[in-house]
């Protein structure tokens, strides 16, 4: 067991507190303990390079929007390599991590994967970032879900696609999201993660699943009764985000999501995990709907889970991969932490991803 793994709930007296700040991986506070401002404004399209990466000569990026199925409109970054010609080439729709934005890990992943050959479109999902649906930073694991399949459909429809070769990447909670997703919508035809969370379980037991029934009770009790006061004000209670200091936190887990999230490395004024934080009553749903049980129907179509070894989240994939079906892989990054596959370059097996695609988007 890595030092990661020996916080649990009973290192904080607050039980809600402790599980907002763990589902949440950002959130500093649960009912009692919240800032009660109505959650900021939807972010505004700029047209200047506004990513936490260096800009790609060999890709063109646009910007587009798309809608899903309950009329939210979506704002992506599409990337295509620059020199694609006239020939319909494959894609990959990418997402996350939970309460990231496209100009961060997602756009990363997608400006890469064009570089070797793919149209990619970075989204940010419903209700953050640049897309649209109110209340802001709220998560859904139903809406977000719907969010990857619209992602296929505006890329089916592109006239530079081959739909029948598109592919799904999910990273960190959006991992799981993708796998949701890709169990449902056949038109996809293979999907990786990369330090895969399984929010729905994580909300619902802890880390590790540590929760226990009287925990969650207490949770849920007070996101219950926080709806009301949510009702009567008008606005959401915020759960807070990460600390812009790190004096007297020794929890290496927010460590670890503070030296991406709130530092020069990944810091952006969208992300709801480096600035304010997701809504109190976010949970809810994440504890009453199980994101991964029809995981086996992915198969036949081929699944790539990526982890670190030294990940946190490690479990949460390994466990995914056990309920899967053939064919599926499993790869372990040695040495690897669960956000170096957000963002380090010499970490990150692109080489691995772009193969896998290439084999399984193949003409």
């Amino acid at each position: 067991m890595t030092e990661e793994t020996t916080h649990t709930l009973n290192d904080l007296p607050n039980a809600g507190r402790r599980t907002l700040l763990m589902i949440t991986g950002a959130g500093l506070a649960a009912a009692g303990l919240v800032s009660m401002g109505a959650a900021p404004a939807r972010a505004q399209a700029s047209g200047e390079w506004d990513k936490t990466f260096p800009r790609s000569e060999n890709v063109a990026h646009e910007k587009v929007t798309f809608t899903n199925r309950y009329g939210i409109t979506l704002t992506g970054d599409l990337y295509m390599p620059a020199d694609s010609g006239e020939a319909a080439l494959p894609a990959l729709a990418v997402a996350g991590p939970f309460g990231a934005v496209k100009e961060q890990s997602a756009g990363l992943y997608a400006q890469t994967m064009a570089e070797r050959g793919f149209i990619t479109l970075a989204f940010d999902p419903s209700f953050v970032g640049e897309s649209g649906g109110e209340v802001r930073d709220v998560a859904s694991p139903d809406i977000n879900t719907e969010d990857f399949m619209a992602a296929v459909d505006y890329l089916g429809l592109h006239d530079a696609v081959d739909r029948e070769r598109i592919g799904v990447i999910g990273i960190c909670g959006f991992g799981g999201m993708a796998l949701n997703a890709v169990a449902a919508d056949k038109r996809v035809k293979a999907v990786a993660t990369t330090s895969m969370y399984d929010m729905s379980r994580v909300m619902a037991r802890g880390y590790y699943d540590s929760l226990t029934d009287e925990q969650r009770a207490e949770a849920l009790a007070q996101m219950s009764r926080q709806r009301w006061t949510d009702a009567e004000t008008g606005a959401p209670a915020m759960a807070g985000g990460l600390p812009d200091s790190l004096d007297g936190i020794d929890d290496p887990v927010i460590r670890m999501y503070h030296s991406y999230y709130k530092t020069d490395r990944g810091y952006h004024p969208h992300s709801v995990n480096s600035n304010g934080g997701w809504t109190v009553t976010n949970p809810l749903s994440f504890m009453n709907m199980p994101l991964l049980t029809y995981i086996a129907e992915i198969s036949p179509r081929p699944m790539l889970l990526i982890a670190g070894s030294e990940a946190h989240s490690r479990y949460l994939g390994e466990d995914a991969f056990a309920a899967a079906a053939e064919p599926k892989e499993l790869m372990i990054i040695d040495g690897a932490g669960h956000v170096d596959l957000y963002d380090q370059m010499d970490v990150i097996p692109f080489d691995r991803l772009a193969d896998f695609f290439g084999e399984h988007l193949a003409a």
